[in-house]
């Protein structure tokens, strides 16, 4: 029979045991001004960041994959009517089809797929996430670069890095210091309509699609160089800005001019 610390690196488990950063988080994830009607948890492991949840939430929905955690969280929270505890995988849920938050302390193996989970559920309003720091900055474009998948999802998604915490506020504890992730649906897409989700998908995978890094050398492949040289001007950018440096505001502007 494996150990427990033995099992919690298997299940890629990093137990958050600092109480000033679950409620830290949790004031994150539902502020005193706006309690969701509906909070689904991310591996609630043995509960740290599910209590501050519960008392900040309407209706809490906590999943663990670990079925020898479900037992003591169910006995934790037996006189708290509105948390439930949901033995099984995050990601084998359903999204519900009313607006739900999402917040918890991601595995960090297992946050990509996490993060693809919020991003295509209708419903989501906001994530708020636990995920290795350089995780959280690379998406967030805390390094000065941006990535494909943040540029992406920009019109109709917020990117923000709300903090850092520290590898020994968990355990065990990881390799490497973690990062709070805040995802948040936009209430007014900035780009509408089937068109132009089309045209801005286009857009962006055009330019990551990678001639030496270049965006003003791949947007030529299907755009003029003179209209390309025009948006680069419309948008402030130097045609040698290498792709993932450009901001998503300045993406929008490019768009704005390829498109007209």
């Amino acid at each position: 029979m494996a150990r427990p610390t033995q099992r919690a690196r298997t299940l890629s488990q990093n137990f958050l045991a600092d109480r000033a950063t679950a409620e830290h988080v949790a004031r994150l994830a539902a502020p005193d001004r706006r309690r969701p009607p509906l909070l689904l948890e991310v591996g609630a492991g043995h509960g740290a960041l599910t209590e501050p949840l519960a008392r900040r939430s309407r209706e809490l929905h906590a999943y663990e994959i670990d079925p020898r955690l479900v037992p003591g969280l169910r006995a934790r929270f037996a006189r708290s009517p509105h948390v439930h505890v949901v033995a099984g995988d995050f990601l084998a849920a359903r999204p519900p089809r009313t607006p739900f938050s999402v917040a918890g302390n991601v595995p960090f193996s297992r946050t990509a797929d996490i993060v693809g989970w919020c991003l295509s559920a209708p419903g989501l309003t906001d994530a708020t996430l636990i995920t290795q720091l350089e995780y959280a900055r690379k998406r967030t474009g805390d390094y000065g670069r941006w990535t494909l998948l943040t540029v992406l999802t920009w019109p109709h998604h917020e990117w923000r890095l709300l903090g850092r915490v520290g590898r020994h506020r968990f355990r065990p504890a990881p390799r490497v210091d973690a990062g709070i992730l805040r995802i948040a649906r936009r209430p007014t897409p900035l780009l509408t309509g089937t068109g132009a989700r089309r045209g801005w998908a286009g857009l962006v995978e055009l330019g990551f699609s990678g001639v030496g890094g270049s965006l003003h050398a791949s947007l030529r492949r299907a755009h003029p160089r003179r209209r390309v040289d025009a948006a680069f001007r419309a948008a402030r950018l130097d045609p040698g800005v290498l792709v993932g440096e450009v901001a998503p505001e300045r993406w929008l502007r490019l768009y704005e001019e390829l498109a007209a």
